[in-house]
Order: C-alpha cells, then sequence, then structure tokens
C-alpha cells in the first residue's frame, strides 16, 4: 500500500477526507490504547532497548537498531535482537539461522539483522526475551513492538522520519499514525529524527515543540564500499516503506536510473517477478540494483545477479543516549 498523499497534509489544513475518517480513526485508535493500558508484562534480567515508532511503515527502525548494536558491542555487552518477525510464518520463539530459515520464515529485517546480532523472533515478546536470556544475553534490543505492552523496557526510542514528521498528525486511516502523538511520548523517553540538514530543519519547524523529551538526530548514508556508481545503468527495485529515497540515493552517487520499481513494503520476490526485471535490465543494458533489505528475500539464483546498496546511520549527537546506556551498564 502506499501512502495517500492526504496523510502528509498540514495539520492545520488536513482536507476533507481525513476529516470525514476522524470516526474511523477514533475507533481504531482505541485498540492500542486498551493494549498499552494494561499493565506492563514480563520484567527481564537484563536491560530491554525498545525501538519502536507512532507512525505505519518504516521510519528507519532496523538501521537504528544495528547503530545500537554496534554501541552496545563497543562496550562488550552482547546484545540479542528481538522481532515479532513480520511476513515471516513461524511463531517462535526461534533463534534465526540464516542457513536454515528464510525470510519467509521469520520476515526480512530479522534476516538481515542476524548478520549483526543475535536475533530471536517471537510473537509472543516474553517468550522471545526469555529465550534470548537463557541463551547469554545481557541485553536485548527489541526491533518494533512499542504498541506492544508484552515486555518491560528500560529505554524506549521513538523513531521519526524527520522530512516526514508525523504527517496530518490524525491516526489510521485518516492519517498516518497508530496511536496520537501526545499518547506515544508519554511512554518514550527519547526521540530519534531520521535525515539530513533540511529534513531536520522541516521536523524542527512542524513537531520540535511537541517532542517533550530527549532528541536524538541521524542520517541515513550510503555504504558503498569503494564500489564506483557513476554513469552505471541500473534498474532499481526496492519493496520498503519509501522506494523512492532509494531511487534518490542511487541518483546521488551518481547511478543512471533507466528504470525504477517501487514493489510494496515486504511484497515477496518471487522468480517470476525478478525475472521479467531481469529482462527488463538486459533489454536496456543495465544492473538490477535493489536494497539490502530487499536483497535477503531473494531466490538464490538470483543473489549473483542483483547488486545491493546498504545504508547505515551516521548519528549526530547520541548524548542522551550514553548517559541512559552508561546508567544502565554501570554495574
Amino acid at each position: 500500500m502506499r501512502p495517500p498523499a492526504f496523510w502528509y497534509r498540514p495539520a492545520e489544513a488536513p482536507g476533507l477526507v481525513a476529516r470525514a475518517l476522524a470516526p474511523v480513526a477514533w475507533v481504531a485508535a482505541r485498540a492500542p490504547a486498551a493494549r498499552v493500558a494494561r499493565t506492563p508484562g514480563y520484567s527481564a534480567p537484563v536491560p530491554v532497548i525498545c525501538v519502536g515508532n507512532l507512525d505505519i511503515g518504516g521510519a528507519g527502525k532496523t538501521p537504528t537498531v544495528i547503530a545500537l548494536l554496534e554501541r552496545l558491542a563497543a562496550r562488550g555487552i552482547a546484545a540479542h535482537v528481538l522481532s515479532r518477525g513480520h511476513g515471516g510464518r513461524l511463531a517462535g520463539p526461534v533463534r534465526v539461522a540464516p542457513r536454515d530459515h528464510g525470510a519467509r520464515d521469520v520476515g526480512d529485517e530479522p534476516m538481515l539483522l542476524s548478520s549483526f546480532a543475535p536475533v530471536w523472533v517471537s510473537r509472543d515478546r516474553a517468550a522471545g526475551a526469555r529465550a534470548a536470556v537463557d541463551a547469554g544475553a545481557a541485553c536485548i534490543v527489541m526491533d518494533d513492538g512499542f504498541q506492544n505492552p508484552g515486555l518491560v523496557r528500560d529505554i524506549s526510542v521513538v523513531v521519526v522520519d524527520a522530512a516526514r514528521g508525523w504527517g496530518n498528525g490524525r491516526v489510521f486511516p485518516s492519517g498516518p499514525l497508530r496511536e496520537p502523538v501526545a499518547a506515544g511520548l508519554a511512554r518514550a523517553d527519547m526521540v530519534l529524527s531520521i535525515g539530513g540538514g533540511p529534513a531536520q530543519a522541516a521536523f524542527d519547524a512542524s513537531w520540535a515543540a511537541q517532542v517533550p523529551l530527549p532528541r536524538l538526530r541521524a542520517a541515513l548514508e550510503p555504504l558503498s564500499m569503494g564500489f564506483d556508481w557513476q554513469g552505471l545503468r541500473v534498474v532499481a527495485f526496492a519493496g520498503i516503506a519509501q522506494p523512492a529515497r532509494f531511487f534518490a540515493t542511487l541518483e546521488a552517487l551518481g547511478a543512471q536510473l533507466v528504470g525504477r520499481v517501487a514493489l510494496s513494503d515486504h511484497q515477496p520476490l518471487g522468480v517470476a517477478l525478478l525475472t521479467r526485471l531481469a529482462r527488463e535490465a538486459d533489454r536496456l543494458g543495465a544492473q538490477l540494483v535493489t536494497t539490502e533489505k530487499d536483497a535477503v528475500r531473494l531466490p538464490r539464483d538470483f543473489l549473483p545477479r542483483v547488486l545491493t546498496l546498504p545504508v547505515r546511520l551516521v548519528p549526530g549527537d547520541w548524548g542522551p543516549l550514553e548517559t541512559r546506556l552508561d546508567a544502565l551498564f554501570s554495574g
């Protein structure tokens, strides 16, 4: 699903459709409100850091989890990741084993994150946390699950795309939010806005006054690993929340996009689809390119035929997070 344009109209002028859907949004907001009002569930014997968001779709949670894992590893802390495994068939708890599992089993984010730390997929977050602790986790980083009260958190980081902010500030389907901004931030410890300078400035102008929490900033930058993209003819495809951002990154690196295919978020990459894309690339004398997250869904036979462009989070001032980590692990 592509988000409708009215979701990102100014909050003070949401438009007729957003206003018409407001009663439905009010009903929809009651479910997460009731869920998060429950008594928090399992309290793990190790610190739990939750990386979540208030809106539907991608805000940069996976790169944030990777950045956190790198920071924890630098402190000598054995962190494990806990995920629901969106898009996977296994309910868990199960530890992701790249040799045995695929994205259809555990979801694409867990497959990607398993290159950085042990990853547990579990629809029951408490059961997943217990399994991680039993396996030696000294810290649990929960990928998503901010609206799930099944596990007590020590730190909750709300991630937001700085350029989009929280759209028109309305709850789905009237807007892009899972819950109202004020309600969500009341349970959070800090907000991480992701984007370059202009995007951060836009977020400051629209939303900073409504963020009563420590603010972290970061930008996503491509990890080209010395590869020269300049002038390379490519057919780019992406099944992420914002494919246009991936296409723009390739163009900024100098690639010549002769084809761009925006797929649905988490869309399965079947042989028929990839064969069609490969034929189109051959016809145009171009190279197929996709995102790191999409690459874990590629059939094995297509891996040599597709280039991958990873991105990594480049933090700005993360002092408030480092202070909290010092307090958590000082003992």
